[in-house]
């Protein structure tokens, strides 16, 4: 039985952070609403509560019954958690005189408690909150303070139950992950067996067991996570496997031909559909972000049925979702912030079961499956790419012209990354999460070219630095590089005469502008 920890969500912003620091230590973590703690289940080793952006005397606050894992497994309250677990059992939280955001120093006084195994005395802490634990409850004692938090760590000493008011999870906080460690392999038990060796040969084996002699059909898109899916699936169920790729039109220049030729490398059995004739007659006009992206996952729907059909004795439909795609999807309020073309169910006329083999992982763990299953590096290593692809990446309505114009800089731009070799022998394509360039279609600029006055286009060049997409910052790519590719798209791209640089993290900004 896999071992597993529940990471009850009360809305912060970091909360997949901790998600992705508990899977690097090799162990199996599930992210889950703040209300729907699983009863009974013989696989949960410990319980951390995340962070919240309410306070916990707002009457909206998130709030959770402690006594449904408090005493059975060990539990680490961070920020809002550890405000919940001293306000719920008979502790006091209170506004604080200033909000309390950035760099700390934590002074550890008990340097023997298990959570601290190994600390420094004084150790960076990144603390982000409103109020403050200005009384601990009966029975718990400080194990940790600050210069202004006198209570910023404590701990029960009857219960396995910890908390701290700063946050382990985030890069700042310079002893988070050993802390974490103490607490989901020290005190938890976590015998450390999630790895991608581990979850392909357990994966395989229960694809096995679910499908059966069933035929598969699965959606690709060209990107890391859906390959991945495929690779995985061929492994299990070998050509009982049809693979459908749906061009819409607004794919990077050549993809189209370079992805099917990849397909086949692998040995996967793939049809390829040219339908961008339909999805942009059905853009046409359409400037809403959102509405783009409905079009575009309704076409997809539909093409994608319509071959889907021609495979008479299909009993499953598989998508390369992710974990991050079901978690952004919706907040634990239930509200959208984005739709993602591959989540939000099936449609009934299909009649098809869905298998979604990669649900669980990160991107990162996504790429160390492919490498597991034996890829082409230059297949794991591909950025992120928009499922609606380049219609999000220019700002206005869709035309095949401005898509031509937007390949053309991407390409330029994309070309450049992989080539340019940085001082540390790296590319700069692959020290980069993600990059793109952005058409701004609503916007022209005054240019100059030869003596003749130009009325054209600028666009924007993006690229982040990221380990799962949660949290960004822009790149600081060599100055040497941004002037030779931008002096390369302004001379080479007929319809842009201007290019400027995304200097935009995130949060606030998101990655894609749309």
């Amino acid at each position: 039985m896999t071992q597993k920890i529940i990471i009850l969500d009360f809305g912060s912003q970091t909360t997949q952070l901790i998600g992705r620091r508990v899977r690097e230590l090799d162990t199996f973590c599930e992210i889950l609403p703040y209300n729907k703690f699983p009863k009974d289940d013989p696989s949960v080793i410990g319980v951390i509560l995340s962070g919240s952006p309410y306070s916990v005397h707002d009457p909206e606050a998130f709030k959770v019954d402690l006594s449904q894992f408090v005493g059975r497994v060990p539990v680490l309250g961070i920020c809002y958690g550890a405000q919940f677990i001293s306000h719920t059992l008979g502790g006091r939280v209170e506004k604080a005189d200033s909000r309390e955001y950035g760099r700390a120093n934590l002074q550890t006084v008990d340097a023997s408690n298990p959570l601290f195994k190994g600390f420094e005395q004084q150790s960076q802490v990144w603390m982000s909150h409103g109020d403050t634990i200005t009384a601990i409850p009966d029975d718990f004692k400080v194990i940790g303070s600050t210069a202004d938090v006198v209570n910023a760590a404590f701990a029960s000493t009857k219960q396995p139950i910890w908390a701290v008011q700063f946050h382990p999870e985030v890069f700042h906080t310079l002893q988070g992950k050993l802390l974490l460690q103490n607490f989901v392999v020290g005190i938890c038990g976590s015998r450390q067996e999630w790895s991608a060796a581990s979850f392909v040969d357990s994966t395989v084996a229960e694809l096995k067991q679910q499908l059966g002699d069933d035929r598969v059909i699965l959606g690709l898109s060209g990107g890391v996570d859906s390959s991945v899916a495929a690779v995985l699936l061929n492994r299990a169920i070998g050509q009982r496997l049809t693979c459908i790729f749906v061009d819409h039109g607004m794919l990077r220049k050549n993809e189209f031909r370079q992805v099917m030729d990849d397909y086949k490398v692998l040995g996967l059995n793939v049809i390829g559909v040219d339908a961008s004739d339909k999805f942009f007659a059905d853009l046409a006009g359409v400037s809403d972000p959102e509405q783009k992206r409905k079009i575009i996952g309704r076409d997809f729907v539909e093409v994608f049925n319509a071959e889907a059909k021609k495979i008479t004795d299909a009993k499953w439909l598989a998508q390369g979702t992710i974990y991050p795609d079901r978690i952004e999807s919706l907040n634990i309020t239930g509200k959208v912030i984005k739709s993602h073309h591959n989540v939000g169910g099936l449609p009934k006329e299909m009649n098809l079961q869905l298998c979604e083999p990669l649900k669980w992982l990160f991107k990162d763990e996504v790429r160390r499956v492919g490498r597991q299953l034996g890829m082409p590096e230059h297949l794991i290593t591909r950025h992120p790419f928009p499922g609606p692809g380049l219609a999000v990446r220019i700002l206005g309505d869709i035309t095949p012209e401005k898509v031509r114009i937007l390949q053309d800089a991407d390409d330029i731009y994309i070309r450049g990354l992989r080539e340019y070799v940085d001082t540390d022998g790296e590319t700069l394509y692959n020290k980069v999460w993600q990059a793109g360039v952005i058409l701004l279609s609503t916007v022209r600029s005054v240019g100059v070219m030869g003596d003749e006055r130009t009325y054209e286009h600028p666009v924007a060049l993006r690229a982040v630095t990221s380990t799962d997409a949660m949290t960004a910052d822009w790149a600081h790519l060599p100055y040497d590089f941004m002037a030779k590719v931008s002096n390369e798209i302004i001379n080479k791209v007929r319809g842009v005469n201007r290019v400027c640089y995304d200097i935009s993290s995130k949060p606030p900004a998101t990655i894609e502008w749309e």
